[in-house]
């Protein structure tokens, strides 16, 4: 029989290689304006209107860019817009941010010892984290604190480490660091949908209509762009960190994730000095690995979570208790504790190859594997992506399909 749920972690899959392919193309596309902008240079042949201009090489030829600080006297034929890369970059974030965190909310948002949530009330306070962010974000920008670009960023950062801290009371450590660059990510988009690209079209309109653009319009563009910019490596970096127990899983967590936006601050800084100058400033790398060698102390705290004794004493959630009562369980159980929690533990066995269970996720307690249910069916179950090559031999393919056939009885009696 066709498994619908195999069908669904393709589409969440298939999003995701999307979404990374269109922030390649976003990132690369905003990267390349900002060093081409930073490196522009007067010359004495520059048309009317020109305030810089560069030469570049590549692919086997050469590319003559010419920058207008206003606009060109006369509006070309061919107009290339950069919109798209932005937009489908945050829609399809949007919708992996659903499938994952929204319909898999019992398992990978919610944490019931942090914060007894039922999932749409989780669902709610995601969906209002990621737009607010924009609201507070926008408005301080048309306030006199956009006049102060130090102070205006300043802010930005005590904001964003407030909701930092915010989301990991809430969420489980992945999800909130997850949230944290959903939220910053959605200022990048809203600053071109709804500032660059607006005043673009204003500018194009007056020369369409024969009028001078009003300069300012570039100039708030501009710094939206640059505020972009500064905020991307941050991003990447929490998209990534849901593959890093280190990075989420701690008490610290919150403070590591503020931190790496001081470090996408400083790194920027470098390539941007460089692109302006032609020699960067190298004090921001000695910052950079200062602040990294923080991050990983503050690392090393314990994982944040339940203790075995807390976990194994607990009430089971709605989600667990349907797998947890579901026909073939106990051997499914079994079967887990025997080829999966020496890793998935909260002290692994192989404590000399790892500190922390991999991803996070712990299958030691009934209460464990019933809330992983998904997962281990698809890792261990449906495909042989667990456990390892080197304990192949304790997972049999009467093992695998006892697992199978447990998740199979609790799909099906629901």
């Amino acid at each position: 029989m066709f498994d619908l749920l195999v069908l669904w972690d393709w589409v969440s899959f298939s999003v995701r290689w999307l979404h990374v392919i269109t922030a390649m193309a976003w990132i690369g596309a905003s990267f390349y304006f900002i060093a081409l902008d930073l490196m522009l240079k007067p010359a004495d042949d520059m048309p009317e209107g020109a305030s810089g201009e560069e030469w570049e090489v590549h692919g086997g030829g050469f590319y003559h860019t010419t920058k207008y600080l206003v606009a060109p006297a006369r509006l070309p034929e061919h107009l290339t817009w950069h919109k798209w890369q932005s937009y489908t970059t945050w829609l399809s974030g949007a919708a992996l941010l659903a499938i994952i965190y929204w319909i898999g909310g019992e398992i990978y948002l919610l944490d019931p010892t942090k914060a007894d949530l039922a999932l749409w009330q989780g669902i709610l306070i995601s969906a209002a984290s990621i737009s607010v962010g924009w609201i507070i974000y926008d408005l301080m920008c048309r306030s006199k604190l956009g006049d102060y670009p130090n102070a205006m960023m300043l802010a930005l950062f005590v904001v964003i480490v407030a909701m930092s801290w915010g989301l990991n009371q809430v969420f489980t450590g992945r999800a909130a660091l997850l949230h944290l660059g959903a939220f910053t990510a959605t200022i990048m988009t809203a600053n071109v949908f709804f500032v660059i690209m607006p005043n673009q079209r204003i500018v194009v309109a007056d020369l369409k209509a024969g009028r001078v653009p009003d300069a300012k319009y570039g100039k708030i563009a501009k710094l939206r762009s640059t505020h972009n910019n500064y905020l991307t490596l941050p991003v990447v970096f929490l998209m990534l960190s849901n593959h890093y127990p280190l990075a989420f899983g701690t008490q610290n967590a919150w403070i590591i994730a503020s931190l790496i936006f001081l470090t996408g601050v400083t790194i920027r800084h470098y390539f941007n000095t460089m692109h302006s100058t032609g020699r960067g400033p190298h004090w921001t790398w000695a910052v950079t690995v200062v602040l990294m060698i923080v991050i990983a102390w503050l690392s090393t705290a314990s994982m944040r979570g339940e203790t075995w004794e807390e976990a194994s004493s607990r009430d089971l959630t709605p989600y667990e208790t349907r797998f947890a009562e579901a026909t073939g369980f106990d051997d499914a159980y079994t079967v887990v504790l025997g080829n999966c929690s020496m890793c998935h533990a909260r002290e692994p066995i192989f404590s000399d190859a790892m500190l922390w269970a991999p991803k996070g996720v712990l299958l030691e307690t009934k209460a464990d594997v019933a809330r992983h249910a998904r997962d281990i069916y698809i890792h261990a179950g449906v495909s042989h992506a667990m456990p390892p090559p080197n304990a192949i031999e304790t997972m049999t393919a009467e093992n695998r399909q006892t697992i199978i056939a447990w998740y199979r009885n609790a799909a099906d009696a629901n």
